[in-house]
């Protein structure tokens, strides 16, 4: 049925199902223009229209539900607690069918002619006498519910409530619709876990994936193996600062927690209510060191082992030669089918190493009794066993896209994090697909300048870039495009300790995912969003959600023009609205500070700090600096001998004579990454110059394989054909961690007019391992 047919249907039924609320009709009021004006609904309808009229919300309004119907009442009375949190007033609900030519009451109702909304659609009409919210299924009716409470004032108010008339058609664009939460690394209270919940709910999300089991903690009570939480679900310490910080330090305490099998049942009932699946993960056959400490007869090597106190990806693992292992795995999994009634269960299969297979005689004699080809395939194996194992139990896996590896098992659906080429790969063998990139939407990353956030495992994934996600890859064909069933935001909590963190890392970018996961794609417009979203932050406020405002902060970007030599800065915010202040001096910005209204050009070094402020004059983010400075090499054209890798190229060339020193951060745009090739760069002064010193900086991550260089040369030339050395550096630093090595040659004073710097790659790649290796390389100053 099109939509102008449903809009016809809409209009001229009387027996559709149907929410509805009447009061007599009143004129438009101030308060109606205003809640107009700000109309905020997020994630955005497939349809909507507004009206020049409102609804009046009073004391006397009910909300009647259908007779016999008491999953309609609930959803009632759900509704009706929410009306009184923010109006003070409300409404009685009763199981009755409404009275001819009665008023101000809201009916919810499963009679529809609709037919085309699925169990998720719903369609809203609201006029200055009735809203009708009308679906097909309750499901459809609760989010709509979701929709009524955005129309609402968005913080609690004793003043009349008017709420706008409008219609709406609505459903959503992706079956799957999600929010991970890691519990494994960092362990959060069930009433926390309520809360996230309640939050997947007002963002019309509809699944919850509950990471469960880690090397640093196991957190479900396994009945048949009680030592998997009295020994695994505690560790000993945790890793203190950001794994790259080393040596490592650690805390003393004892950490730890587990949900026992009742509040599991109380979280997933919970969770039910709303309307959201609980799809649980258990590990297999890595991240299984917390259960391999509780039961080391389960691992190739016999332990002990220890519940970790730091993060990455350990080497010990199940042993898949090992019948008890599946013995195990099946007597966990069949305890956790009992708590969970998603169809769906995810089994991990992702970042296991094969170290421990390559060496052990059970799993060698697994390989050659099953005829396999590699340890590759013995995953393969593992996995498709437990998937047969599962499915016999009526259950489909899920699992990261390593499960593709060795051959994907027949059923399982994939979860694509290392971009979306895993996704890409299991659509086309027609399997379902959920996509779940690290580009876009792992929201454990930095969500803005990494120096005004707390520290977070890495990337830069804002506002704007989770707004910008398409899940469905263009390049698939239109059967396909059918097997992607949706997307999710993962969280894992490494550097997530608290609740008030998660709060922080998940708001607003949950905001907009929830508008890609639902809204069609043709409706998504990132200048309204922002518009909206000034509304959402105040709902934010009034929930005493501890979000980010690092969509406040303000971005500055700074261009090179080469021809005039001089630089143009642009300041913005992810936010609509704020107004900018900035200063040059490197003093605090105020609102008495320059006023920021259009790109502005500087020809002088500069200490650029910038912040946003509200109408009142109050600060809205923090300050952000940057530092522009104009060296004698500033602009001029630089020649490399060897391209920077693709994914590193920044500015390009020009990079390393654009005025701006690089932070500590390899993903922040100002480094050029070199991968396996030495840099060379050849600075063209133009004419000869009187120089007399050259400084240039390296950047050392080894957990990321970036290194300095192993030796570095400065030299200098006249004509550009013969060079002359003035340095060459072989010692660099060895110590460890992350830091910006920063080397100065100086130069007797004397006119040049080419500059070649050039840095040796150390080729080693990160200790244990043959890879190339990373050189990244930040700004030139010649003084």
């Amino acid at each position: 049925m099109s939509i102008k047919k449903i809009i016809s249907r809409l209009a001229s039924s009387v027996g559709i199902a149907s929410l509805v609320l009447l009061s007599p009709a009143s004129a438009l009021g101030q308060a109606t223009v205003l809640q107009q004006q700000n109309l905020s609904i997020i994630p955005k309808p497939a349809m909507l229209t507004q009206q020049n009229a409102s609804f009046k919300l009073s004391k006397d309004t009910r909300i009647l539900v259908d007779p016999q119907n008491d999953e309609l009442l609930r959803i009632g009375e759900y509704l009706a607690k929410h009306i009184k949190d923010m109006t003070s007033m409300q409404p009685a609900v009763e199981q009755k069918v409404p009275e001819k030519n009665s008023s101000n009451y809201l009916h919810v109702t499963l009679n529809t002619s609709v037919d085309t909304l699925g169990a998720e659609g719903y369609t809203l009409d609201i006029t200055t006498d009735k809203i009708v919210l009308a679906a097909r299924e309750p499901q459809g009716i609760f989010l709509g519910t979701q929709t009524i409470r955005q129309l609402l004032p968005a913080q609690p108010t004793t003043a009349p409530v008017n709420i706008p008339a409008l219609k709406i058609i609505d459903k959503p664009r992706y079956q799957w619709r999600g929010m991970h939460l890691d519990v494994g690394r960092h362990f959060f209270p069930v009433e926390f876990v309520k809360q996230y919940i309640d939050y997947l709910a007002m963002h019309k999300m509809n699944t919850f994936h509950w990471h469960l089991t880690e090397d640093q903690g196991w957190r479900i009570e396994i009945k048949k193996y009680p030592k998997l939480t009295q020994v695994g679900a505690w560790r000993d310490g945790t890793l203190v600062g950001h794994y790259s910080e080393q040596p490592h330090k650690f805390t003393d305490e004892r950490y730890g927690g587990y949900y026992t099998q009742e509040q599991i049942k109380d979280v997933v009932k919970y969770a039910q209510e709303r309307y959201i699946t609980v799809v649980p993960e258990i590990e297999m056959p890595g991240h299984s060191v917390a259960a391999l400490a509780a039961y080391p007869e389960l691992s190739c090597t016999g332990g002990p082992f220890e519940v970790e106190k730091k993060w990455g990806v350990f080497d010990d693992v199940y042993c898949a030669g090992n019948e008890q292992t599946f013995t195990f795995l099946e007597d966990v999994m069949t305890e956790v089918l009992a708590l969970f009634p998603s169809k769906i269960v995810h089994i991990g299969g992702d970042e296991s190493p094969k170290a421990r297979w390559k060496e052990c005689p059970k799993c060698q004699k697994r390989i050659a009794s099953e005829g396999l080809k590699d340890e590759h395939e013995l995953q393969s194996y593992f996995i498709q066993r437990m998937e047969r194992f599962l499915n016999a139990k009526g259950r489909t896996i899920i699992g990261w896209d390593e499960i593709l590896e060795g051959g994907l098992a027949p059923n399982a659906y994939v979860m694509s994090w290392r971009g979306t080429e895993g996704g890409i790969a299991a659509a086309k063998q027609h399997h379902y697909v959920v996509m779940t990139p690290g580009s876009h939407v792992y929201f454990d990353h930095y969500q803005g300048d990494p120096s005004l956030e707390p520290t977070a495992i890495g990337g830069n994934t804002t506002l704007e870039k989770v707004y910008s996600f398409e899940p469905t890859p263009a390049d698939l064909s239109a059967e396909e495009k059918k097997y992607i069933l949706g997307a999710q935001a993962n969280v894992w909590t490494e550097y997530i300790p608290t609740t008030e963190h998660v709060e922080y890392m998940i708001m607003p970018r949950m905001s907009a995912l929830s508008e890609v996961l639902w809204t069609p794609a043709n409706k998504k417009d990132w200048d309204d969003f922002q518009t909206r979203m000034q509304q959402q932050y105040r709902r934010y406020d009034a929930m005493g959600i501890n979000y980010a405002r690092s969509t406040f902060n303000v971005k500055q970007s700074i261009s090179v023009d080469s021809t005039r030599g001089l630089a143009t800065v642009t300041l913005a915010t992810n936010a609509k609205g704020p107004r900018i202040f900035y200063t040059l001096d490197g003093t605090e910005p105020t609102t008495k500070s320059l006023p920021y209204t259009t790109p502005f050009k500087l020809t002088n070094s500069a200490t650029i700090k910038a912040a946003s402020f509200d109408e009142k004059g109050d600060p809205l983010g923090k300050v952000s600096t940057k530092d522009l400075r104009l060296h004698k090499a500033f602009a001029h054209r630089v020649a490399l001998k060897h391209a920077p890798h693709q994914r590193y190229t920044a500015a390009g060339p020009l990079t390393l004579v654009d005025g701006q020193l690089a932070s500590n951060s390899f993903t922040n745009g100002h480094w050029l990454g070199f991968f396996g090739t030495d840099m060379e760069a050849v600075i063209d002064l133009k004419e000869k110059k009187r120089i007399s010193r050259i400084i240039s900086s390296y950047l050392q991550t080894k957990n990321d394989g970036i290194q300095l260089p192993a030796q570095v040369e400065f030299a200098v030339s006249k004509n550009g054909k013969k060079y002359k050395t003035v340095k060459v550096i072989t010692e660099l630093s060895d110590k460890p961690g992350v830091f910006k090595e920063v080397l100065t040659a100086e130069v007797p004073m004397k006119k040049v007019r080419y500059i070649k710097v050039t840095a040796k790659n150390p080729h080693s790649g990160t200790e244990g391992d043959k890879r190339k290796a990373w050189l990244f390389a930040d700004e030139i100053v010649v003084e």
